[in-house]
C-alpha cells in the first residue's frame, strides 16, 4: 500500500516519513495540489554488490586452469 502526503506534511514530518520507509519497507507518495511529485521508498539493493556467503567459497584447484587434452571429453577432442 501507499501512503500519500501532500507537500506540506511532508516538509513537516520528513524525519518520521523517512522512519517509515526505513523500518516498515513503505512506499510514500508525496504530491503537490493533489498530483503526484515524487516517491519516497527502500533503495534497492545493488545487484552487482558480492553476497556475504559468495566470499566464504573456497576452492581447492584454480577453476580457471586450462584443462589438459585428457580432461575433454572423446569426443570433443
Amino acid at each position: 500500500m501507499v501512503a500519500t502526503v501532500n507537500m506540506r506534511e511532508a516538509k513537516a514530518q520528513l524525519s518520521s516519513l523517512l522512519a517509515r520507509v526505513e523500518e516498515q519497507g513503505e512506499t510514500i507518495l508525496i504530491c503537490r495540489n493533489g498530483k503526484p511529485v515524487a516517491e519516497l521508498r527502500p533503495v534497492a539493493p545493488d545487484p552487482l554488490q558480492v553476497h556475504p556467503e559468495v566470499s566464504r567459497i573456497r576452492f581447492h584447484e584454480n577453476p580457471m586452469a586450462p584443462l589438459d587434452p585428457e580432461d575433454w571429453p572423446e569426443a570433443e577432442r
